[in-house]
């Protein structure tokens, strides 16, 4: 108890963790104001999320490099995924599906180049594995390339062959999750080195006992659960008030909020010269989106939600994600950054999140 409060000290990030019993008594005492509701939620995911990855890296310290490795690519993106299960139980699809194409392109845009920009700024040139790089973006397109299949015979679905999305969202979610598999086994066993460091990764911070990790991990996602449940119950309401639609919450707020952790630890990173870290986190944590926990979240739509969810995402998403995919591949493709080239991918980020914000798509396919 002694290390983790010392480590509350020294993060004031989780200073935050004052909103969690906050928004559990808002919600008691005003359960009907949706925008105090939503606000709180946010404030108290951000400081729940430090700490889960925080306990995941402490318990993946103490479990051996292979098993460590495989908990932190799965549990990696945990927030994300208790958000989305919560508005798949909800019947919000739109939502899903928003948050899932939003984390997509939040990690390989905004998070990978706020991470050159930082780094850039604090250093005039920086180097990283361009093996590994390379390898992240060669998925990220495989499983855009699977996400933008139902969407494109939507319209033979609509014409003829009823079912056919449904079908072929669970055919590519298991392909997906088969290639999430033979990744790992690429990354963490057959050929490890090509994913080293090109720099020494200096002084990590102490991890925790192993009880008190697994205590935090199981306690910590029961918390992200049920303030998950909260925010998704306000969103509706409060996306009305601050005029936005459940679309934007979903593919903007939803991956700030869910990888503030995993951002501080890129950003971090890249200023004290370890790009290989935050390019890693940035990719690795938009492949794991797309290939892990989008199909996970199709399949579990058979077995918790009120219908089947399918891949069938509106237009301006599947644009978007291609993209960001591109994107990724030409600006990574060197091994070698520059602050303006992090500028640049940054704007990118925001020119979707300008355009998402005024022009709101569709349900379409919801």
């Amino acid at each position: 108890m002694g290390r983790l409060l010392q480590h509350l000290r020294h993060h004031p990030l989780l200073w935050l963790l004052a909103f969690v019993p906050a928004v559990f008594t808002a919600e008691a005492l005003a359960p009907e104001s949706h925008t105090l509701l939503f606000v709180l939620a946010v404030l108290a995911i951000v400081p729940l999320a430090a700490l889960l990855s925080q306990a995941t890296e402490s318990v993946a310290a103490r479990t051996g490099d292979l098993v460590g490795g495989l908990l932190n690519a799965t549990l990696g993106n945990l927030t994300e995924l208790v958000i989305a299960f919560a508005a798949l139980r909800a019947g919000q699809y739109l939502l899903v599906k928003a948050s899932i194409a939003g984390a997509i392109v939040t990690n390989t845009l905004f998070m990978l180049g706020a991470s050159l920009l930082l780094g850039g700024l604090a250093h005039h040139e920086q180097e990283y594995n361009r093996s590994g790089a390379r390898t992240q973006a060669g998925l990220l397109f495989l499983a855009t390339v699977a996400l933008v299949m139902p969407s494109a015979v939507s319209r033979v679905d609509a014409s003829g062959a009823p079912g056919l999305s449904g079908q072929l969202s669970v055919s590519l979610a298991v392909l997906l999750m088969v290639a999430y598999a033979l990744s790992l086994l690429f990354s963490l066993k057959t050929h490890r080195d090509a994913f080293a460091s090109k720099k020494p990764e200096g002084e990590h911070e102490q991890p925790w006992p192993l009880p008190v990790a697994l205590g935090t991990l199981a306690a910590v996602t029961v918390l992200v659960a049920l303030v998950s449940e909260i925010f998704v119950g306000s969103v509706e309401q409060a996306a009305h008030t601050f005029e936005m639609t459940p679309a934007f919450v979903g593919f903007i707020v939803v991956p700030l909020v869910g990888g503030a952790a995993e951002m501080a630890s890129a950003f971090s990173g890249a200023r004290k010269d370890r790009l290989d870290l935050s390019v890693g986190i940035a990719l690795g944590s938009a492949s794991q989106i797309a290939l892990f926990v989008a199909p996970a979240l199709v399949l579990l739509s058979y077995v918790v939600g009120p219908t089947p969810m399918d891949l069938h995402f509106w237009g301006g998403a599947v644009l978007m994600m291609f993209i960001a995919t591109m994107t990724a591949a030409l600006v990574t493709v060197s091994g070698r950054s520059a602050w303006f080239v992090g500028a640049l991918v940054v704007l990118v980020y925001l020119t979707f999140a300008v355009t998402l914000y005024l022009l709101p798509p569709r349900p379409a396919g919801a």
